[in-house]
């Protein structure tokens, strides 16, 4: 009874251990775990790669072959398709030959402006000085820029011709003029009389040729004084112009001709001023110098203050004329522009010999100083 239950037991026991015989203990030694099975690579997680670990000495990787970029998924979030190995500690991407630069659009600003704002050398040491920060020098001006643009489009030959006419237009034409500042009538005691000073002009903005005329009288007798001048002149500024030419006197006494160079502008505050000295043909040397100023009371009412001075070097008994300041004339006239090119005026006129000139006025019967009424007009074309 005893060997009978005996072997019922271990008959049982060896039927419970199969199981467990057959499983594989041989990794258990060490605590090692069993090796996993083999499965895919799991993808790295979007935005979270895992560090990579460089070898002292990488082996060498061929090139890969340039491919276009795969387009962004949802799933990779854009990071698919880019190389990651130069993001490293700051290390510098190997160069390749997908690294060119693009090709500008159409219509694209391709200018460097890197140096805009650039200040000068002394105030950002470095920095070459430009424009007017430049030292005062005698370095001769760049040359005017030669590229026009509209030669790209238009035929060259035709373009110059077209910019030779504009420049015509605006400043080299031939211009003209016939001008009377003063045409007038004058009361006066005794016999009234006549006063003209006139001017005519053709040449453009540099050169130009001038006749001028200026002289006075009596009604009823003969021209006391006349004279006309022709000369050249030429633009010394833009406001100034210098004269040369010869002037020719008319009237009581000789005749005589003179040689001739002054200056006619428009002086600070806009004072029309006129000088020059004359040479005669007898070494007679006389001075003149004039001005006046156009006051605008309204658009078309002007006053003009008017100033006129003589001089003479030396003493001339067969003009009638003294050394030093021979006459004067002052003068004030109130006009009324119809038109720029007529306008009527009115004013009085103050005429004063002095020194010797008076007293050969004196010898002569003659009043040396005159007040006369005038009423004339003033006109171009």
């Amino acid at each position: 009874m005893n060997r009978l239950l005996v072997a019922f037991t271990a008959s049982t026991a060896l039927a419970l251990g199969q199981p467990a015989l057959a499983q594989d203990h041989s990794q258990h030694q060490g605590m090692q775990m069993p090796a996993p099975a083999k499965k895919p690579a799991p993808k790295p997680a979007p935005r979270k790669p895992a560090p990579k670990k460089r070898a002292a000495k990488p082996a060498a990787r061929p090139a890969p072959k340039p491919t276009a970029p795969r387009p962004a998924t949802p799933q990779s979030g854009g990071m698919e398709g880019m190389d990651h190995s130069a993001h490293d500690m700051g290390q510098t991407p190997p160069p390749s030959d997908q690294a060119k630069p693009a090709e500008p659009m159409p219509g694209m600003d391709t200018q460097d402006h890197s140096q805009h704002g650039a200040a000068p050398a002394e105030a950002h040491g470095g920095m070459q000085m430009t424009g007017t920060a430049l030292p005062a020098g005698d370095a001769p001006a760049p040359l005017p820029p030669m590229d026009h643009y509209a030669d790209r489009q238009f035929p060259r030959d035709e373009m110059a011709r077209a910019r030779e006419h504009m420049m015509r237009e605006q400043g080299g034409q031939t211009f003209y003029q016939v001008m009377f500042n003063l045409a007038e009538y004058r009361a006066r005691q005794g016999r009234d009389g006549y006063h003209w000073d006139g001017e005519a002009f053709v040449g453009g903005d540099i050169d130009r040729l001038w006749l001028k005329s200026e002289g006075e009288g009596a009604f009823g007798e003969q021209i006391e004084s006349a004279e006309v001048q022709a000369f050249y002149s030429r633009a010394i500024g833009p406001y100034f112009n210098l004269q040369g030419g010869i002037r020719q006197d008319f009237g009581r006494g000789p005749d005589r001709t003179y040689a001739t160079v002054g200056f006619e502008g428009l002086a600070p505050y806009m004072f029309e001023v006129e000088g020059a000295l004359f040479l005669s043909d007898r070494g007679d040397l006389l001075g003149r110098l004039e001005g006046y100023y156009d006051q605008r009371i309204t658009q078309r009412l002007i006053l003009q203050p008017r100033v006129e001075f003589n001089l003479s070097a030396q003493d001339v008994p067969a003009n009638r004329v003294g050394s030093g300041l021979t006459d004067a004339e002052l003068g004030v006239r109130l006009r009324y522009e119809i038109t720029r090119r007529f306008a009527p005026y009115v004013g009085v006129s103050y005429e004063a010999k002095t020194g010797r000139t008076a007293d050969f006025a004196r010898a002569d019967g003659e009043d040396p100083s005159t007040t006369s009424f005038v009423a004339g007009v003033r006109i171009w074309f």
